[in-house]
């Protein structure tokens, strides 16, 4: 063997290691590893340790603590400790990273510098940080050599693809950093669509959880948070959904929870103790489907509106989002805009202090059921007895709930 015989087996091998794969192969290798880390967060960190939403075999328990360890670094106790916390803390300053507080560029830019600092808070971990694994090799590798994993990876990728293995693996580590960290934690309580007014500022970003697991859907997860299934709307796709069903199928998961799903028994003629309990505990399905009505009575108000030369267009269109808000977040400035409206629209005005009272019967824990369901039969009452169309037909639905 001559020395540029040897010279050219080790270019050889640096310029495609021991596969000698195409760039496309090597590539699609990339969306599958990174693909399956999404899988591993969003299954086994995220709805299984965070949440205990589901149960998880031995099997795909210690196969997503390893592939985490391998390609994250990722301690399980400290990612569900500070999850935990942000839930308990969700937008505001104790946050570990809400873009309401710390602002969008700070969570997307530096999400995972935000974790790390986070992950040093003794208290966070001792308060938040409880019912995760403690076993032999999470004492004594996957956390006291939590860096060991993502070296092993490094040298995996060269051995496989070269030097091109290199960008292989600097694609696996940004990946978390930038769709969980930053896409997650800084867009998904920053910009996209809301299902449901939950009491933080988390959003749905798109409806087609795939990408990054399901996540996508953020503003579901904050209203059941517990829920195995992001999803809630008949569009919406959460994959992370789907991989838990196949492995519930195969014997290798049980989930506990899900969100609750309404149902409806038609033709009642006044709310009961059933409708009552129903109503409470689908609270947000029911203040979404109101937020509805008040789009429909702002279609019907809106050409009235639109003759009022004091009201200038900018006006309108803010006032239709105030209106669709949670009165109780809305800001004293708000309050005397939505007053502003109510001037020159009595209908808007009812609608706005019937959802006010609305939401308050499940917020008055200290009433008797019997005067809650006092407090739901006359909210109905008047609602019927309105002469608003949308509000009539909210009211019929909603003493429909079983």
């Amino acid at each position: 063997m001559t020395l540029s015989s040897v010279l050219h087996d080790v270019l050889q091998f640096m310029a495609t290691g021991i596969t000698d794969l195409t760039a496309w192969q090597v590539f699609l290798y990339t969306m599958v590893v990174t693909h399956i880390t999404i899988a591993s967060v969003t299954i086994y960190l995220h709805r299984h340790q965070a949440h205990r939403a589901l149960e998880l075999h031995a099997i795909p328990s210690h196969f997503f603590r390893f592939w985490l360890w391998l390609t994250t670094g990722q301690v399980t106790k400290e990612w569900a400790a500070i999850h935990r916390k942000h839930h308990a803390k969700c937008d505001t300053e104790e946050d570990p990273h809400s873009p309401v507080t710390r602002g969008i560029k700070k969570v997307f830019w530096e999400g995972a510098e935000l974790y790390r600092a986070e992950s040093k808070n003794m208290e966070t971990m001792a308060k938040y940080g409880h019912g995760t694994p403690t076993d032999w090799i999470e004492r004594n590798l996957y956390t006291k050599y939590s860096w060991l994993g993502v070296v092993s990876l490094f040298v995996i990728n060269f051995v496989l693809f070269g030097v091109i293995g290199i960008s292989v693996w600097a694609v696996q580590m940004m990946w978390i950093p930038i769709t969980a960290a930053g896409i997650i934690n800084g867009i998904g309580h920053y910009w996209g669509y809301r299902n449901y007014d939950c009491a933080d500022a988390a959003t749905n970003i798109i409806p087609f959880g795939i990408l990054i697991g399901g996540e996508e859907l953020h503003n579901n997860h904050h209203t059941y948070a517990t829920s195995a299934k992001l999803s809630s709307k008949w569009y919406e796709i959460d994959i992370g959904w789907a991989y838990i069903r196949a492995l519930e199928m195969l014997g290798l998961a049980k989930v506990k929870k899900l969100a609750p799903e309404p149902k409806f028994s038609h033709g009642k003629l006044e709310a009961d103790f059933e409708t009552l309990q129903s109503v409470i505990a689908n609270r947000y399905d029911v203040m979404a489907k109101y937020a509805k009505s008040i789009k429909h009575a702002w279609k019907e108000e809106l050409e009235h509106l639109k003759h009022k030369a004091e009201l200038e267009k900018r006006f309108l269109k803010s006032s239709r989002k105030l209106m669709q808000r949670e009165p109780g977040k809305l800001a004293e400035a708000h309050h005397e805009q939505l007053s502003e409206l109510f001037q020159h629209s009595k209908a808007l005005e009812t609608m706005h202090h019937m959802r006010v009272e609305l939401g308050a019967i499940w917020e008055r824990s200290h009433f008797t059921r019997e005067q809650l369901l006092q407090k739901l039969q006359d909210w109905c009452t008047r609602a019927e007895a309105s002469g608003i169309q949308s509000l009539q037909d909210f009211s019929l639905r909603l003493r429909s709930y079983a």
